[in-house]
């Protein structure tokens, strides 16, 4: 009787302390799972989360806020970093995933920072389970280096790349940005207020043709020059013509320069401005000798034009057999 009264406590104790120790376990994540994710952390209870076993994992993100640390980084993505806790928290509410967020200061864990001989910050690190289904006996934590700002989203999508497959996790789910939308409307307020007070200014300049016809001309002019082509090429502006000048005009159908360009858009100009006045100014002067005159003028500033147009068409192509004088 006695050996099995020995042999009944002796089970029942062993019992106990398993039993003990992973409510332990299990309780610590309950504990810290109450808490706004992502909550902060001092060196007690940094080295209370990570400490073996655990059956949970945890991610801290170690950082330096303060303005005396001058890290631009730590203050942009602390919003991020919160985020991107809240949103887990919210969408698991019942702690399935088994993972925590935290964050420690660098002036609440300067030991810790040593320890992990962390010589910048922010760094993210994932401390994965030492006991489970998907647990790391070694325990080591993936480390996330902060090269430049990150977005809630990128850390999430690091964090799905080393947390357990085949689970659903949590997305983002970013907070109603009221401060932007008011900004919007009250925006598209005084717009709407500006173009209602100034429709009468507005509509003749808007509906007048003559505005129309000189964009529709200058718009004409510019890409039957060549302008995209010089975007497209990143050609140069002029060049060298080997003898110490400057050449204006590439030879080859397949070359051009930005000044090439603008001199061709202002013979364009011209003679469109030439051939508009014989059109429709010329005929309506009344004087004729005025009228005789306005048409020698504008006859030879549209020969003159026109024979350097086809000297410049013979610097391209150098085999164009025709010329007109004086050019």
């Amino acid at each position: 009787m006695r050996f099995l009264r020995l042999l009944a406590l002796t089970a029942l104790s062993l019992t106990a302390a398993v039993s003990a120790r992973k409510a332990a376990t299990t309780s610590k994540f309950d504990t810290y799972k109450s808490n706004s994710a992502p909550f902060e952390l001092d060196e007690t209870s940094y080295n209370d989360l990570t400490a073996s076993p655990r059956d949970y994992s945890l991610a801290v993100l170690l950082t330096a806020r303060d303005a005396k640390y001058a890290c631009g980084i730590c203050r942009e993505f602390d919003q991020e970093w919160n985020i991107l806790g809240r949103s887990w928290q919210k969408g698991d509410r019942s702690g399935q995933s088994r993972i925590l967020f935290a964050t420690l200061d660098f002036d609440q864990g300067r030991n810790v920072f040593m320890k992990l001989q962390l010589q910048t910050a922010p760094v993210l690190l994932l401390y994965p389970p030492t006991t489970g289904a998907h647990a790391k006996p070694d325990g080591q934590p993936p480390r996330l280096d902060f090269l430049g700002p990150q977005s809630a989203e990128a850390v999430h999508g690091w964090l799905l790349r080393h947390l357990p497959p085949g689970q659903n996790y949590p997305s983002i789910v970013r907070p109603i940005n009221y401060a932007r939308i008011g900004v919007t409307v009250t925006v598209l307020l005084g717009v709407f207020t500006f173009l209602t007070v100034a429709y009468p200014y507005i509509m003749p300049v808007v509906q007048n043709r003559n505005l129309w016809a000189g964009l529709s001309l200058i718009m004409i002019l510019l890409f039957t020059s060549g302008h995209m082509f010089n975007h497209i090429r990143k050609v140069p502006y002029v060049a060298g013509n080997g003898r110490g000048g400057i050449s204006y005009f590439a030879g080859g159908f397949q070359n051009q320069y930005g000044m090439e360009t603008q001199i061709v858009a202002g013979m364009y100009a011209l003679l469109a401005f030439a051939a508009i006045n014989l059109a429709l100014r010329v005929p309506r002067i009344r004087d004729p000798k005025t009228q005789q005159a306005a048409v020698i003028i504008w006859a030879a500033v549209l020969f003159g034009m026109y024979s350097f147009l086809m000297s410049i068409f013979r610097i391209k192509n150098g085999g164009y057999p025709f010329w007109l004088p004086p050019f």
